[in-house]
């Protein structure tokens, strides 16, 4: 089995113009959300993730976004476990992309 791998934010924007198939999920509270996220991120839940999981691409990259990259590290753990193939948690988290995009 496969772990899931790091990502920085040049990492993650490089990624995204590169290669239009990256999903990205965002996995802090809905509030923080609502106030930002980065664009086309989806906004993961204990309450959506079985949905989420029938309807994405297991084989396409995927991102996990927290707050700071600690979270999003045992979610990028779970989702690997649930066969996703290409998963990354981003270093820094949403703070850190917010403050290279301010």
């Amino acid at each position: 089995m496969s772990a899931f791998k790091h990502l920085s934010i040049n990492e993650l924007i490089h990624m995204q113009e590169d290669a239009s198939d990256v999903q990205i999920v965002d996995i802090r509270d809905a509030a923080s959300f609502a106030a930002g996220h980065i664009k086309n991120s989806v906004h993961l839940t204990n309450e959506n993730i079985s949905h989420f999981m029938a309807d994405a691409d297991m084989d396409k990259p995927l991102v996990v976004v927290c707050y700071h990259g600690v979270s999003s590290q045992g979610a990028a753990g779970y989702l690997i476990e649930q066969g996703f193939d290409d998963v990354y948690s981003l270093d820094g988290g949403y703070t850190a992309w917010s403050t290279a995009h301010a």
